[in-house]
């Protein structure tokens, strides 16, 4: 699966979009609202959103990315 195609098979899986999960991650204290926290834990925010979104490692790591700013 491509970066590309994961952020919207995370839609079609959660009902989420990514700027959601961003608003979410800020709400849990993983990123700010720029982006990723210097020094945040990534294997915090992969167990965070397989617990809560039953999403898998893959598609948790797209969302980290993400939220670090990767953009392909």
């Amino acid at each position: 699966m491509s970066f590309q195609a994961c952020p919207c098979n995370i839609q079609a899986k959660t009902g989420k979009t990514l700027a959601d999960f961003q608003a979410l991650a800020v709400a849990q204290g993983f990123a700010g609202p720029e982006g990723w926290h210097a020094g945040g834990k990534p294997a915090r925010i992969t167990d965070w959103l397989q617990a809560d979104f039953d999403l898998g490692h893959g598609p948790a790591r797209t969302v980290v990315a993400l939220l670090k700013g990767k953009k392909d």
